[in-house]
C-alpha cells in the first residue's frame, strides 16, 4: 500500500547502486582519457568509444530496473539461444584472420561467444537455485557439462581468450555453489595431467607459439616476442611517476603494438607510472569488492551465484590483461575492462553490472 505522505511518492526511483556506479564511471572516464593519448589523440576513436560506453550504460540502466526474477526465468532460454548461435557460427560464421567467430546479419556483425560469458553463470545459477548446497557429485557433473558445451564450441573457432573467460565463469559458479577443495584440487590435478594432450591436440601452432613466447620472449625479439618486449619497456620507462599524459613515447612512436586495445595498460603505465598503475588496480579492487559485497547480501541462491560469478569475470579480465602486458601471463587477447577500445566485451561487462545492481537495489528496496 502506498503512503500518501511518503516524500518519495511520485518520484522516479532508479534501481542503481551508487557506489558501484561511481566506480564504473570513474574507470570509464579515466579509460577515455588514456585512450585519447594511446590512440594518437584521435577524436574519431574517442567518439566511437564514447558511443560504446553510452550504449553500455544504457543497457546497464535498463537491466538494473529489471527485477531479478526475470533473469532467472530467462536463463535457460538465453543459454539455449547462445548455444544455437555458436552452432550457427561453425556453419555460416565469417572467417577473419583464420578464425570463424562472427555472425554477419547484414545490418550488424556480432560475436555470439560473448553471450556465453553471462549465459553460462546464469544457467548454472538457475540449475542450482532449487537444489541443496553443497551440491552432490551428479549435480556438479551437470554444472560442468553446462560449461563444457559452449567452451568446446568456442575453442574450435578458435578463440582461446573468450573460451578462458567462459570456462572460468563456469568454474567460479561451481565453486560458489559449494565445490569442495578436495574435488577442486583433484580437478586441478587432472587438468595438469591433461596439459600434454591439450598441447599436442587441442592447440593451434600460433597458440603454442604464444606460450613459448611467454616463457622466453627474447628468443624472437623482432617476431613473436616483439609485443611483450615493447610492452615491458613501456611499463618500465614510466618509472614511479610516469612521463605525463600525452607524453608516452612507446605508444606515440608506434613501438607499442595494440596500444589502444589489448596493451592499453602498458600505455597507461608509461604515462602515469607505478603510482598511476597501483591506483588503477585499487579502483578495480573497489569495483570487485563492491560486487562481492552485493553477492554476499543477495537474498537467494540464484542471485548469490550470479552476482558472485559476474564480479569474478570482471576480475579475470583485469587480472589476465594486467598480467599479460607485464609478462606474467601468456598473451590471450583479453581487453582491459572499461579501457581497451572495442564494444562487444564492454557491452557484456555493463550488462553484467546491470544485473548486479538489479539484484542489490531490488533486494534493498523490498527490505526497506
Amino acid at each position: 500500500m502506498i503512503d500518501p505522505n511518503d516524500p518519495e511518492r511520485g518520484r522516479l526511483r532508479l534501481h542503481l547502486d551508487p557506489l558501484l556506479l561511481l566506480g564504473l564511471l570513474a574507470a570509464s572516464g579515466i579509460g577515455l582519457i588514456v585512450l585519447y593519448s594511446a590512440g594518437q589523440q584521435s577524436s574519431q576513436l574517442l567518439l566511437a568509444q564514447g558511443i560504446r560506453l553510452g550504449l553500455g550504460f544504457v543497457i546497464l540502466l535498463a537491466l538494473a530496473q529489471t527485477p531479478p526474477r526475470y533473469f532467472r526465468i530467462w536463463s535457460p532460454w538465453i543459454y539455449l539461444a547462445g548455444i544455437l548461435l555458436l552452432l550457427a557460427v561453425l556453419v555460416a560464421g565469417d572467417i577473419s584472420k583464420g578464425a570463424r567467430r562472427w555472425l554477419d546479419l547484414g545490418v550488424m556483425r556480432f560475436q555470439p561467444s560473448e553471450i556465453m560469458k553471462l549465459a553460462v553463470p546464469m544457467m548454472i545459477a538457475w540449475f542450482f537455485a532449487n537444489r541443496p548446497l553443497p551440491p552432490k557429485l551428479w549435480h556438479l557433473l551437470s554444472g560442468a557439462a553446462i560449461t563444457a558445451v559452449p567452451f568446446a564450441l568456442i575453442v574450435v573457432q578458435p578463440d582461446l581468450g573468450t573460451a578462458l573467460v567462459v570456462g572460468c565463469a563456469g568454474a567460479f559458479a561451481l565453486f560458489l555453489a559449494g565445490l569442495s577443495w578436495t574435488i577442486l584440487l583433484g580437478l586441478a590435478g587432472l587438468l595438469g595431467a591433461a596439459i600434454p594432450l591439450f598441447w599436442t591436440f587441442g592447440m593451434r601452432d600460433y597458440q603454442r607459439q604464444r606460450v613459448l613466447t611467454f616463457l622466453d620472449p627474447e628468443s624472437d625479439p623482432l617476431g613473436a616476442g616483439y609485443h611483450i618486449i615493447q610492452s615491458k619497456i613501456a611499463i618500465g620507462s614510466g618509472g614511479i611517476y610516469g612521463k605525463g599524459w600525452l607524453n608516452g613515447t612507446q605508444s606515440h612512436l608506434d613501438f607499442l603494438p595494440e596500444g589502444s586495445t589489448d596493451f592499453i595498460f602498458a600505455a597507461f603505465a608509461e604515462e602515469f607510472g607505478l603510482i598511476g598503475g597501483c591506483l588503477l588496480l585499487v579502483l578495480y579492487f573497489f569495483i570487485i569488492a563492491r560486487g562481492l559485497y552485493i553477492a554476499v547480501c543477495a537474498p537467494d541462491t540464484y542471485s548469490r551465484l550470479l552476482a558472485g560469478t559476474v564480479t569474478l569475470i570482471f576480475f579475470i579480465y583485469a587480472f589476465v590483461n594486467a598480467g599479460m602486458v607485464s609478462g606474467l601471463l601468456p598473451v590471450v587477447g583479453l581487453p582491459l575492462p572499461l579501457f581497451s577500445y572495442g564494444g562487444t566485451s564492454m557491452v557484456t561487462i555493463m550488462a553484467g553490472f546491470g544485473m548486479l545492481m538489479s539484484i542489490h537495489s531490488h533486494h534493498a528496496r523490498r527490505r526497506s
